[in-house]
């Protein structure tokens, strides 16, 4: 699918290295303010902020291979959405309508990289935790994970391309982020390493004394980053932009440090940190 809205965006805009550059820009400030958005609504944090926009924007520019325009920006989009309206289910008096929006969005982001099937784990654990069980919205799940499947295959099948499913399937391995000396790649491993480790313990005491429904929510946020690396392992290298899946999940996770309270040296130092690990990725990528 990423290869049809990239022949689209060269209809309309030919050639222009600029365009797609901004475009990629302005995708990124919509990510992150839709990121934050999520953040308030639901109440993962106990106050307003734009921390968590802050940090997904400064996770984006950690590689200079998530920069220019790709296919995982759009994928980002469709997994946050069926994210949020995940947070939703436990809150609506229409659930079926949710969970086949929610299931639709997960198998849409199949069509621009195979490895994403692996979040259709992410939509059962959603119906665990925030659906009691139910036979009738397992099906609508189900139905709603379907329908871009069937809808695609007539187009195909219309116009003569069921060829297009022997090329979707497309698995790999990618560990390394950048082709850089082994002493960059280890810096830069063990400064992220260090945002993530520390934003999971300030997760630990933010969420203390948090309500069920937000335990859940960040139940469903850390199962979601699992299966981002999962995703990110098995995506063939020369999608360079693969480990961007990562960036969401971990955005909301790092967020915690950087709004820890009760020690604010350790929250200012992860600050500066990430900022100098930023310096330190541009200084090697110029």
């Amino acid at each position: 699918m990423y290869n049809f809205v990239l022949t689209a965006l060269a209809f309309i805009f030919k050639q222009n290295a600029f365009i797609y550059c901004l475009f990629s820009v302005i995708l990124v400030f919509i990510q992150a303010l839709y990121l934050n958005n999520i953040s308030v609504r639901h109440k993962l944090f106990h106050r307003f902020t734009f921390v968590p926009a802050f940090v997904f924007v400064l996770m984006s520019t950690y590689a200079p291979n998530f920069l220019p325009f790709n296919e995982t920006l759009i994928i980002n989009f469709l997994l946050l959405g069926s994210l949020d309206i995940m947070f939703g289910f436990s809150q609506t008096n229409q659930p079926r309508k949710l969970i086949f929006n929610a299931s639709m969005l997960l198998s849409l982001a199949v069509f621009f990289q195979f490895t994403m099937l692996a979040f259709f784990l992410l939509l059962v654990v959603g119906m665990v935790l925030f659906r009691s069980f139910n036979a009738g919205e397992w099906s609508v799940a189900l139905m709603g994970y379907l329908t871009p499947v069937y809808f695609i295959v007539c187009i195909l099948f219309l116009v003569d391309n069921l060829a297009f499913f022997s090329s979707l399937r497309h698995l790999g391995f990618s560990l390394s982020l950048e082709n850089k000396p082994n002493l960059y790649q280890i810096i830069s491993f063990s400064g992220i390493s260090l945002l993530l480790i520390s934003g999971m313990y300030a997760m630990q005491i933010n969420i203390a004394m948090s309500s069920i429904y937000i335990r859940r929510d960040w139940t469903a946020i850390i199962f979601y980053f699992i299966l981002s690396l999962i995703a990110g392992f098995v995506t063939d290298f020369t999608i360079k932009s693969a480990w961007l899946i990562t960036v969401p999940p971990m955005s909301f996770i790092i967020s915690h440090i950087l709004l820890l309270e009760k020690n604010k040296r350790l929250s200012n130092f992860i600050f500066y940190l990430s900022l100098l690990l930023l310096v330190f990725n541009i200084w090697v990528n110029k």
